[in-house]
């Protein structure tokens, strides 16, 4: 299976944090990043797509893709 995930949130360093321990745990970068300014929070807001191949599991509509 290959499983997909978009990780969004603020432009900080929670967000590359986030994404880094998504790359330490076998997820690759499906794309370039998305950035938008929210103007009634009047900050950046970040957006990445994310792929990992993990071939011992099949895909089902309840599957917990955070948990991956």
């Amino acid at each position: 299976m290959i499983a997909y995930r978009f990780i969004t949130g603020p432009d900080d360093a929670e967000f590359c944090a986030r994404v880094t321990a998504l790359l330490n745990n076998g997820w690759d970068l499906a794309g370039p990043a998305a950035m938008t300014f929210d103007q009634a929070t009047r900050r950046v807001l970040c957006g990445q797509p994310m792929l990992k191949d993990i071939p011992d599991i099949v895909y089902s509509t309840g599957l917990d893709l955070s948990a991956l």
